[in-house]
């Protein structure tokens, strides 16, 4: 599975972006795609998944604000952001957990990252 983030960008604080995240090959194995970020000299943190059935879960400091979604036929994970403040700036990057099964039936997860794309919230 590859994946390739796009939709940031800069803007004020307060202001909106929406991040989208498409996905190619083998699209049929996803399960939970999962929205990141990460700061310069700060660690990757996870801030919004989604799974297959829907169901979501968000990171605390953006809990209110941020939105995912996810459009399976278009093999596409949204990311809604309002109300963006200076410390969401960063480089927001998307990952899929894929389900593969081995030769023998066995199931194995694996997990694909995309490209990032940079938001910068300022004035």
């Amino acid at each position: 599975v590859q994946l390739q983030a796009f939709g940031g960008g800069l803007v004020e604080p307060g202001g909106s972006l929406r991040l989208s995240c498409s996905a190619s090959g083998r699209t049929s194995s996803i399960r939970t795609l999962t929205w990141y970020r990460q700061a310069p000299g700060k660690e990757r943190q996870m801030v919004a998944d989604i799974t297959s059935r829907g169901d979501t879960n968000y990171a605390d400091p953006v809990k209110g604000r941020f939105t995912i979604s996810r459009d399976n036929a278009k093999n596409t994970v949204y990311l809604q952001m309002s109300n963006l403040k200076a410390e969401d700036t960063a480089v927001y990057l998307c990952s899929a957990d894929t389900l593969h099964y081995t030769d023998s039936g066995e199931p194995v997860v694996a997990r694909a990252w995309g490209r990032g794309t940079q938001v910068t919230v300022s004035s």
